[in-house]
């Protein structure tokens, strides 16, 4: 591919100065938690994490990628407030929050702006 690209291009590949960072998260819940425990917490972590800190989630119940609800990307401040709002649940054994990626192209290493 060239890499002498305009402006335009660079904006719809998300590519360069539009690249757009979100990060992963895997949920471990308890062993033996019921369907309804487990879509009320999901139910909640929409709301209180998601929403509330304006990030969209993609995925499953135990695993998904979490992303700026408009175009742009996740702070880490944002990313520390899903970490916080996670460490204080019961519902789960554990959980993981990966570091800040490229949501477009996540073998790509972040630009440093």
């Amino acid at each position: 591919m060239a890499t002498n690209r305009s402006r335009r291009l660079r904006k719809k590949l998300c590519v360069d100065e539009f690249q757009e960072l979100g990060f992963e998260l895997n949920l471990n819940f308890k062993e033996g938690l019921s369907d309804e425990a487990i879509d009320a917490f999901l139910e909640q972590f929409l709301r209180d994490a998601m929403t509330a800190n304006g990030l969209g989630y993609v995925g499953g119940d135990d695993f998904g990628l979490v992303c700026l609800s408009k175009r742009g990307s996740v702070s880490e401040e944002q990313r520390a407030a899903v970490d916080a709002w996670l460490k204080g649940r019961d519902e789960l054994v554990d959980y993981t929050v990966s570091p800040l990626l490229d949501v477009w192209y996540p073998e790509n290493e972040i630009n440093q702006a």
